[in-house]
């Protein structure tokens, strides 16, 4: 395990509510986790999350949603990347994924 990754066991707890909204507040970090969320295995490397963006830009929200609970660090095949706290998720705020993924997908659909 590279040192810059969290074990499973050690790793934070799922924001308050509240810090969780602030972090999905951000329409780059909306879109990194609605991809995460898409990818059938929710983890991808760092650079398949986002467009458009500088790395040290992106950093700092991948950094904003692992503090947040919502994403864990780890190695996708040779490169960082994250993975979906699916089930972390899940269990800090029932429903809230889904409703999220569900709204978006209902504005990708609006003309």
């Amino acid at each position: 395990m590279p040192p810059w990754e969290t074990p499973p066991d050690q790793l934070p707890a799922v924001a308050p509510l509240q810090k969780l909204l602030r972090a999905l507040a951000d329409p780059a970090r909306l879109e990194m986790v609605r991809r995460l969320a898409a990818s059938p295995v929710a983890e991808a490397p760092c650079s398949d999350l986002y467009e458009g963006l500088s790395k040290s830009t992106a950093t700092h929200h991948f950094k904003i949603l692992v503090e947040a609970g919502i994403l864990h660090p780890v190695m996708v095949g040779p490169s960082r990347g994250h993975r979906l706290r699916r089930a972390s998720l899940q269990e800090a705020a029932p429903g809230l994924l889904d409703a999220l993924m569900a709204t978006l997908a209902r504005e990708e659909r609006r003309p």
